[in-house]
C-alpha cells in the first residue's frame, strides 16, 4: 500500500506477474495507491493483484502466506520508513524493518524454498549516514545515523549472511531518495509541494520546515521500482546501489517548487530565524521549527550507480525538476479538489 509498493505492484502486473501483497489490516481502507489496481475499484474486486493481511511482527503469519502463495520472487518494501519518527518509535522500528526482515527470510527457510524464491531487500542510503565517502557505492563503510538506518543496516547484514549461509537469491537494493506523487504526506518532499499548492490556491500562508541545507540524491520511485525488478532477473545475487549521481538540497527543492507557480524566494536571516520571502510581496512562505531537527542529522547524501548502470542497464528517466514538477501539479489537483487533504 506504500508508494514503493503501488509502483512496483503496477509494474509486474504489467510483465504479466500475479501479485501478492501483504497489507496491515487498519479499521479503514488504507489502500488508495493501489485502488486502481483493483478488477472493480468500487467493490474492491481483486484481479491480477491479491490482497493478504499480515504483518512482519508475526511470524506464524509470513509462513503461512509464503507456504500458501508459493511465490517465485518476494520483494520485502514493509518498514516503519520514516526518519524523524524513527527516533520516536525506535523499538517498533527495529522489530519490524531489522527483525521483521529475519522473520521473512526464515518463513521463506521453513517452507523450504529458499532454492526457488528470489528475495529482494529495501536497503536504504540513510545506513551510509555520517558519510565515509563522496559520493557512495557498494564499498563505502556504512555508518547509520538513526533508529530507522540501524534497524535497515540489520536487515542488509542479514540478507547478506542468508545468501552466503543458505545459497539463496538474496539481494539489497540500497535505495537513495525516492519522491513521487504518491509519496507520504509527512516526508519532506511531498511537504513542500502540498505546501505550495496550498499556498498558491489561496489555502496556506506558509510551509514550516526543518534543516533546508540537507542535501540529496532525488530520484523518482517509478524508476526505482523496474531497477528492484531487474536485480532479481540477474543470474547472479548481488548488491546495488540505486540512485542518480546528482545532489540537491531542501531549500533548492523549495526554490524549485516556488518557481513552478512563479513565485521566487528570497532567503533572510540564519538558523532557526531563517525565513524565505516572495520575492516582490515580501510575504514570508518558510519558516523553521526546530522540531523538525533530527537529533543525529545526515548532512550529504550523494550515491554511484555505476554498477547498476553497467549490470542491469538501468538509468533514472525522471530528471529532479521533471520531479518537482510533477508532484507539484498532482498537489495542486489534490488540493482543488479537496483542499483538507
Amino acid at each position: 500500500t506504500g508508494q514503493d509498493g503501488s509502483y512496483l505492484a503496477e509494474l509486474l502486473i504489467s510483465k504479466g506477474y500475479i501479485v501478492h501483497g501483504i497489507v496491515k489490516r487498519s479499521s479503514s481502507f488504507n489502500t488508495a495507491r493501489i485502488e486502481h489496481l483493483y478488477a472493480d475499484r468500487r467493490t474492491h474486486t481483486e484481479s491480477r493483484m491479491k490482497l493478504h493481511y499480515g504483518d512482519l511482527t508475526d511470524s506464524t503469519n509470513l509462513v503461512k502466506l509464503i507456504y500458501e502463495i508459493q511465490p517465485n520472487e518476494v520483494y520485502n518494501l514493509g518498514a516503519q520508513s520514516h526518519v524523524k519518527i524513527s527516533f520516536d518509535l525506535a523499538e517498533y522500528t527495529a522489530e519490524v524493518d531489522a527483525v521483521g526482515t529475519l522473520r521473512l527470510l526464515d518463513a521463506i527457510r521453513t517452507c523450504n524454498m529458499e532454492k526457488k524464491i528470489k528475495f529482494y531487500q529495501a536497503s536504504t542510503s540513510e545506513m551510509y549516514g555520517k558519510v565515509q565517502q563522496i559520493p557512495q557505492t557498494e564499498q563505502t563503510p556504512f555508518y547509520p545515523r538513526s533508529p530507522y538506518g540501524c534497524a535497515k543496516l540489520y536487515a542488509y547484514w542479514i540478507t547478506v549472511n542468508y545468501r552466503e549461509a543458505y545459497d539463496m537469491f538474496a539481494v539489497n537494493g540500497i535505495l537513495f531518495n525516492h519522491e513521487s506523487p504518491r509519496r507520504g504526506e509527512n516526508f519532506v518532499t511531498r511537504k513542500i509541494t502540498r505546501g505550495v499548492a496550498k499556498i498558491h490556491l489561496g489555502q496556506q500562508e506558509f510551509i514550516t520546515l526543518g534543516n533546508l541545507d540537507s542535501k540529496r540524491d532525488w530520484g523518482h520511485a517509478r524508476d526505482y521500482v523496474e531497477a528492484m525488478w531487474l536485480m532479481l532477473q540477474q543470474e547472479n545475487a548481488e548488491d546495488y546501489v540505486v540512485a542518480t549521481n546528482e545532489v540537491h538540497s531542501v531549500r533548492e527543492f523549495c526554490e524549485i517548487a516556488f518557481r513552478e507557480v512563479g513565485k521566487e524566494i528570497e532567503w533572510q536571516g540564519s538558523g532557526e530565524q531563517e525565513v524565505g520571502m516572495e520575492k516582490g510581496s515580501g510575504i514570508v512562505r518558510i519558516k523553521i521549527d526546530a522540531k523538525f531537527y533530527r537529533p543525529t542529522e545526515v548532512d550529504y547524501l550523494q550515491g554511484s550507480a555505476e554498477k547498476a548502470f553497467k549490470n542491469l542497464g538501468w538509468k533514472p528517466k525522471v530528471s529532479f525538476m521533471d520531479l518537482v514538477k510533477e508532484m507539484l501539479e498532482s498537489d495542486i489537483e489534490l488540493m482543488r479538489k479537496n483542499p483538507n487533504a
